[in-house]
């Protein structure tokens, strides 16, 4: 093995953990990073532009502002972990002894999640164009199911990662009229829909979210007394946003799911608050827009997922309080290409009425 300078850090001792920690679930192959950085080989190359990524804290990526909220998913690096990379670099990336390196992560083959129960997956693949825009497309998977099921994990995984900046994956109950005219196991748009009330229905809806994906989001892995919900007899319908990147491609995802083990105490739902219907005046650089809702019951608040789209650039979050003050509780900048969950430390308990 490599001599290290007196002093300076080893990959395998010091850089390894932290690669591990804070970098690998993106940086391994197969995964959403460009390149791996799993072994001392794939990671040596990069050592500067690893340093100068953690000293900018360009990387890992988070955007919360940190006078507002602590999030249990922050992935940055402490101080001490930038300080280690950029001695690490600056001392020529020394390799060190093998033996200091901590035990590898078990990661499931192709998955974050441990191995799914259960994988849905879109019937027919869309095709993706070269270029020009593409309309959400939809996918209604049917379930199947003879009784509710509780999902404690679920993990999205689309095939054409380069061309989705979003894919939802909602619940439509039995009893939900939502979508009932659209075909079933085969992708259609809104476009498709000739009826004005099905086309209406196709880019709105009420219906519960199992999962949201985006380029930096994570899997949903809810804790012991905490889980979703599919009713018997639900479908699973998939709506894809596709970007085009001048090459023509094929999209085929599919949504993992681990069933909890027992029924939990809690139901997790995701709550929407949307606006769609704005018009940004020409040259505005600032412009802003509201969308408020009134929480039906008691509650407690776990997490936070802002979404927009190529204009975006800043996101809030606030309670407003009776009196019309506003209490912060997350503030981001907002990435397009970089779109991640926040997860509080601390839920809140939230009373019925919170707006």
């Amino acid at each position: 093995f490599a001599a290290a300078p007196e002093n300076s850090p080893t990959f395998y001792k010091d850089v390894l953990p932290i690669l591990q920690t804070h970098c690998q679930t993106c940086h391994r192959n197969g995964e959403i990073a460009p390149m791996p950085l799993v072994t001392y080989e794939d990671v040596k190359p990069w050592a500067n532009t690893m340093k100068a990524a953690a000293q900018s804290k360009q990387m890992p990526p988070w955007f919360a502002d940190p006078r507002y909220g602590k999030f249990s998913n922050d992935p940055s690096l402490s101080p001490a972990e930038i300080a280690t990379i950029a001695h690490w670099a600056d001392a020529q990336a020394p390799e060190g002894n093998r033996k200091d390196a901590p035990p590898p992560p078990h990661w499931a083959e192709g998955w974050i999640i441990p191995q799914p129960d259960q994988v849905f997956t879109m019937p027919v693949p869309v095709q993706l164009p070269a270029h020009g825009d593409v309309e959400y497309t939809y996918e209604i998977v049917p379930t199947h199911f003879h009784g509710g099921r509780w999902v404690q994990m679920s993990e999205i995984r689309p095939t054409g990662r380069e061309h989705v900046h979003h894919a939802v994956v909602y619940i439509r109950p039995p009893d939900s009229t939502w979508l009932r005219d659209a075909p079933v196991s085969k992708p259609f748009t809104a476009a498709d829909m000739t009826d004005p009330k099905s086309h209406a229905e196709a880019l709105a809806t009420t219906s519960d979210m199992l999962l949201v994906y985006a380029p930096g989001s994570e899997p949903d892995r809810w804790p012991d007394g905490m889980a979703k919900y599919i009713p018997a007899g639900s479908d699973l319908i998939f709506q894809m946003h596709y970007t085009t990147n001048g090459t023509a491609a094929n999209d085929q995802t599919s949504i993992g799911v681990v069933y909890a083990k027992q029924p939990p105490a809690q139901r997790v739902l995701t709550l929407q608050l949307d606006n769609h219907s704005f018009i940004i005046p020409p040259e505005s650089d600032d412009y802003e827009v509201y969308r408020r809702g009134t929480l039906p019951n008691d509650a407690t608040l776990l997490s936070f997922f802002p979404h927009m789209h190529l204009r975006g650039k800043r996101f809030e979050y606030d309670i407003v309080h009776p009196d019309g003050t506003f209490e912060p509780l997350l503030k981001v900048n907002y990435d397009f290409h970089w779109q991640l969950s926040y997860r509080l430390a601390n839920p809140v308990p939230l009373k019925a009425g919170t707006v």
